[in-house]
């Protein structure tokens, strides 16, 4: 059965540094990610990295203060998240891949105060 479960979200002043972490168990993955869902707004993509951690994506909105990596001894992947701002306050959400299929976590609030 695959589980993931988020951890590190909390309140942070703008311009703080958090880092979240997702550790999955069960199986491993191909792609491994974080998407964040803000109060009354849908759920967008922030970043997502590959098994090999070769190739990463960012959403427009975090590149250049986000960092995506990943622990595959551990099965765990990691967000460090830099310059925070109000607006990236959200409830975000670990995503995996594998054979196609996308799996959740119940997700970690990160709040950033102005």
């Amino acid at each position: 059965q695959v589980q993931l479960v988020e951890s590190g979200g909390r309140l942070v002043q703008a311009g703080g540094s958090l880092r979240l972490s997702c550790a999955a168990s069960g199986n491993t993955f191909s792609t491994m990610g974080w998407h964040r869902q803000a109060p009354d707004k849908e759920r967008e993509f922030v970043a997502s990295i590959t098994w090999s951690g070769g190739s990463t994506k960012y959403a427009d909105s975090v590149k250049g203060r986000f960092t995506i990596s990943r622990d595959n001894a551990k099965n765990t992947v990691l967000l460090q998240m830099d310059s925070l701002k109000p607006e990236d306050t959200a409830v975000y959400f670990c995503h995996a891949v594998r054979f196609g299929a996308t799996y959740w976590g119940k997700g970690t609030l990160v709040t950033v105060s102005s």
